[in-house]
Parts: structure tokens; sequence; C-alpha cells
């Protein structure tokens, strides 16, 4: 019984030093806390805001994509997917999907029909398209890791010379790569002014930012913080939201300034919904979380 109660002592202290932080956070929403909305899922991954606030996210082991609507409604939106992982909307309202069931980039439209965008590179499949972003010019940048899926019928060795960082010209007819020097990059996201572009390099638990060039090259790649992240997200003041174990949040500077955790073995990837765009929609393993923020994202 004493044991007992040391651990609630233990338990409660925990939770109010959480509460306390969260009073005190620059970000969160004072007095609020991580709210489970939707769970029963396999893997939840990939959320995407459209412009109106509902969010988008994949149920990658089932091959779905859900929507939580700004009405508090859970909707299927597409159940042939390829095996979506990231997803991203275009500037025409098309929702961008990494299908890796055959290492593809696709476009869907809001009557759920498919456009091929990237079947392969020099030739041969991608290893698997895992996270993409879009810049203002509707250049498309996206991670190419090699994750072995168990529902391949092709060969699952590495298809390309490694794992690397591509973009996607706006024509859609030219695919380069802008990073070969990569262990394994996953999460990525880019500044509204289509600037600066952050990539997790989450074999080597880094996350690089660089210099966007005019042509869609990279250039002054810079370490900016000591941690790599499945998924990535960005608000309005230019902190960087990096997933894994909860979410982890770094000033534009790259000093750590909040960390949520989220109870679920693995928290894959995070971004901003909702009416007013201030809801941190977090995607971890089997549920969809929400967080109510005092900053907003940005579209």
């Amino acid at each position: 019984m004493k044991k007992l109660m040391s651990i609630t002592s233990l338990a409660f202290a925990l939770v109010s030093c959480q509460m306390q932080a969260q009073q005190n956070s620059t970000i969160i929403y004072p007095g609020a806390t991580v709210e489970l909305l939707a769970d029963g899922f396999s893997f939840t991954e990939g959320p995407a805001v459209d412009e109106h606030g509902n969010v988008y996210f994949t149920d990658q082991p089932n091959d779905r994509i859900h929507i939580w609507t700004v009405d508090g409604e859970l909707l299927t939106f597409h159940d042939n997917t390829g095996r979506a992982n990231g997803t991203y909307f275009d500037h025409k309202g098309n929702l961008l999907t990494c299908s890796d069931m055959d290492n593809e980039l696709w476009r869907i439209n809001m009557q759920g029909e498919v456009t091929m965008l990237v079947t392969s590179y020099d030739g041969k499949r991608l290893n698997g398209p895992n996270d993409l972003w879009v810049r203002p010019d509707g250049g498309i940048y996206f991670t190419d890791p090699l994750y072995k899926r168990p529902y391949w019928t092709r060969d699952p060795e590495m298809q390309q010379d490694g794992e690397h960082v591509y973009y996607l010209s706006p024509d859609r007819n030219t695919l380069v790569r802008v990073d070969e020097n990569l262990v394994k990059p996953n999460g990525i996201i880019g500044t509204p002014d289509g600037k600066k572009l952050y990539v997790a390099d989450i074999g080597d638990r880094k996350t690089y930012v660089y210099d966007i060039n005019a042509d869609g090259s990279l250039s002054n790649r810079t370490l900016f913080a000591e941690m790599g992240s499945d998924g990535m997200t960005i608000d309005e003041k230019g902190n960087i939201y990096l997933t894994g174990r909860g979410v982890t949040v770094f000033n534009p500077s790259g000093e750590q300034i909040e960390h949520i955790p989220i109870d679920a073995r693995w928290t894959a990837n995070i971004c901003f919904g909702g009416k007013d765009m201030d809801i941190l929609f977090i995607t971890a393993s089997e549920y969809l979380y929400a967080l109510k923020m005092q900053v907003k994202g940005v579209r």
C-alpha cells in the first residue's frame, strides 16, 4: 500500500509538472492538454490540411485516407491509396501522396481520381517515397528512404544507389536529386516564403536546414538539431516540430522550446489544422490526437 501511494504521488507530481509547463508554454494554449480524437487504426501517418482546415491522414497498413473535419466528424476519403504514407496538398487543392505500394508519388483530386506524378528515377523504381512538401511555386520536395514493406511483391532490396532527397519541378517534367549525402531522410518541411527547407535524417539522428535556390537545388546545408524525425511541421513563428518519442519543438535558431509527451508507442507525424489553424493534429500509432495551441500553422 505504501508503494502504491508512492507511485500515485509520483504520477500526480509528473502530471502537475506537465500542466505547469503547459501553463508557462509560449506555444501551447493555457490549460490545454492532448486530446484523443479517434483510435482503432493500424498505424496513422501523413496528416495534411486543406484550405478549410479539414485534416486528411493515412492509415497505411489498411490502405486508407481518412478526414477529420472542422466539425469533428471522422470520414473516409479514399480506400485505395497505394499504401499512402506522407501527404500534402498542392496549390490547386489536390492531395499529393507518397504511395509506396509501388514506390510512387500520386496526385488525388477531390473526386478521388489518381494521377501518377513519379514512378521511377533513372529507369529504376524509387525506394519508397515517405514524406513531401510543396514550395510556393508548386515544386515538390520528397524523401525516399528504404523501409521494407511486408506487402511488397517486388524485390524488397534497395532500388536506388542510396536514400536521397528529390525535387520535382512545377511543370512535373524534371526530377532531380537535391541531397545524396544522408543516411535515411524522412520528415521534411519548408518555410512559407520558400527560402528554407528542413530535412530530418532519422538514420543519423539529425535534422538539417538548407537554402532553397530558384532552380530547386539546395545549398548551405547546416545542422539544425541533434535529433531525427519521422514527420515535421512548422508554425507561424518559424518553430519546427519534430516527432518520434512525442513531439519536440525547436525555435528557428535550433533551440528546444517544448516537448509534448504522447501516449503512444510512436509519434509519426503532425500538422496544424482546424478553422483557425490553431489545432496541432498528431498521428501516433493507432491514434489521432489534437492539442490546442497559442500559435497557428501555415498553409
